[in-house]
């Protein structure tokens, strides 16, 4: 009889163990309707650039009144990143309704994913947050004959022509020098020559002509661009703080990447993401 009371009440302490595990995954799983909600666009909604994303979030989904957004491809290929800002007061544990408008370059796959990140400026694991809604591209868009070329110029760095009068490196973009290139003609053109110019690959007759360059800078990628009134974002990411060092190095390098973003007619300013780097 005592073992058998002690079988049933092993039983509902595990019953009890498993229902609170379950019980636990379903509020942790439902606990993101609770930070931020979308009105649009749907969930399977097919979308073209520029889109428009609206919704509302609580006030600790933002940080100084913003969010990062982007989409991907199938392949979690970034096709653009943005933010989004609060349409009113953030400062509040309150729900806020947001706004952004998102460009994007055509995708290649049917399918993506919209991705809205909590604003994390403590970089804490336990802080993040996301929300990700399957979207289906406009099939309407054309991509390239996959043959086609185009010429592009890599801004590189000739000490040379960057001297003041006593012999002295200026350090000015007067010392840029470009190199040209033909590249398979895509969808994201800016951001194919930005990495291309991050490989630092010069020719042995462009380097005896005085053309230098640090790329490729180890662990230095660029991760996403976005386009918007002219002013191209572009995200970086460089875990072993690479594009850091003196103003001299660090100017010469953020001038090469504005200048070889600069020659598509379409980008009249350029900003970096995270804002530290190519910092003295």
């Amino acid at each position: 009889m005592w073992q058998t009371s002690k079988i049933i009440l092993a039983l509902m302490i595990t019953a009890i163990f498993v229902g609170g595990g379950v019980y636990g995954a379903s509020f942790v799983k439902s606990r993101k309707n609770t930070f931020i909600r979308v009105s649009t666009p749907k969930a399977g909604q097919v979308v073209k650039s520029p889109l428009l994303i609206e919704g509302e979030a609580r006030g600790s989904w933002y940080f100084e009144g913003s969010f990062p957004i982007k989409i991907v491809d199938a392949n979690e290929n970034i096709l653009g990143t943005h933010f989004a800002t609060a349409q009113g007061e953030w400062m509040t544990e309150d729900f806020v309704p947001f706004r952004a408008e998102l460009d994007f370059t055509v995708s290649s796959t049917e399918q993506g994913t919209l991705i809205l990140q909590k604003n994390n400026p403590s970089d804490l694991p336990e802080n993040d947050g996301k929300l990700r809604i399957p979207v289906l591209f406009d099939a309407t868009a054309s991509l390239p004959k996959p043959d086609a070329q185009r010429l592009i110029k890599l801004y590189y760095y000739n000490f040379s022509k960057d001297k003041d009068a006593s012999g002295n490196i200026s350090c000015t973009p007067n010392g840029l020098e470009y190199v040209e290139r033909n590249i398979p003609l895509t969808i994201t053109p800016i951001q194919d020559a930005i990495k291309l110019l991050l490989k630092g690959e010069l020719t042995a007759a462009e380097r005896t002509d005085g053309i230098t360059t640090e790329f490729p800078l180890s662990g230095l990628e660029l991760e996403g661009a976005s386009l918007k009134d002219g002013t191209l974002t572009l995200a970086f990411a460089d875990p072993q703080n690479k594009t850091s060092g003196g103003s001299c190095r660090a100017g010469i390098l953020w001038f090469q990447i504005e200048a070889t973003a600069k020659q598509f007619p379409e980008v009249s300013s350029v900003r970096f993401l995270p804002e530290e780097l190519f910092q003295p």
